[in-house]
């Protein structure tokens, strides 16, 4: 299952749990209305219920110019939580490393990111207690 490539200038927001259209079309709405609002939605149902561990191994199997370096995910917590936290996953330098990202900071974070205005760390060592960023 060759994961997605990102539009240019987007981070890949990938559907894992598909138990709320309501929900998913929300989250969707609230990142486009967002100012750098980018993503390159990926609503596919062979990634249902995936676990961070196969997509750091489909990553790590692809050729070079197919490798991403990090992905979003909207999960099951994404889909029932009102904050629409998805869950951010390092596929680069720590492969696997996760924190979670309410949807109202997704902008500056894919932003910064695409770039590679700023490393993943330096987003997900900026979390609270329960691993989530909430900004600077």
């Amino acid at each position: 299952m060759p994961l997605p490539y990102p539009d240019d200038l987007a981070s890949v927001v990938l559907r894992t749990d598909f138990s709320n259209d309501s929900a998913w079309d929300a989250l969707r709405e609230a990142i486009d209305a967002a100012e750098d609002g980018v993503a390159t939605y990926v609503d596919d149902p062979r990634f249902a219920d995936v676990s961070v561990q196969a997509l750091v191994e489909e990553d790590a199997a692809a050729e070079e110019d197919d490798k991403i370096t990090y992905v979003f995910l909207a999960d099951a917590v994404t889909m029932t939580d009102t904050t629409r936290p998805l869950l951010a996953v390092d596929l680069y330098d720590e492969p696997g490393r996760t924190f979670r990202v309410p949807v109202e900071w997704y902008a500056e974070i894919s932003a910064n990111l695409s770039i590679a205005n700023m490393d993943f760390a330096d987003f997900a060592d900026s979390t609270d207690a329960t691993d989530t960023f909430r900004g600077w």
